[in-house]
């Protein structure tokens, strides 16, 4: 079994900076594709960045390219969502979630075998 658990949230100013963090352990982390998830009030929850387990190719929704950065250190069993530049309407639970082997659909949570227990973030205006 896999456990993901995610760290990192807070309160924060528009136009500011938060690093989330997810140890994943019970099984080997570089062979997971890993991602962040998100949901926001009165939303569903829509898919926020990817990485891959193989070379670490990434994947991001229109709405954080060039703000959030997703990353990952095998060494560690962690991977991490920098967000810069926040906006208020990135105010959501924050998932890290895991899939052991590819299915097609990296956007879909129907995607991911393992997910964490969330980590809230607020923007304030």
């Amino acid at each position: 079994q896999v456990q993901l658990v995610e760290s990192g949230g807070g309160l924060v100013q528009a136009g500011g900076s938060l690093r989330l963090s997810c140890a994943v352990s019970g099984r080997t982390f570089s062979s997971l594709n890993m991602a962040w998830f998100r949901l926001g009030p009165g939303k569903e929850r829509e898919f926020v960045a990817r990485i891959a387990w193989n070379l670490g190719g990434t994947t991001y929704a229109d709405s954080v390219k060039g703000r959030f950065t997703i990353s990952r250190d095998n060494t560690k069993n962690a991977v991490y969502l920098q967000m810069n530049s926040l906006k208020p309407e990135d105010t959501a639970v924050y998932y890290c979630a895991a899939d052991s082997f590819y299915r097609g659909f990296k956007y879909s949570e129907a995607e991911y075998d393992y997910w964490g227990q969330g980590t809230q973030v607020i923007v304030s205006a």
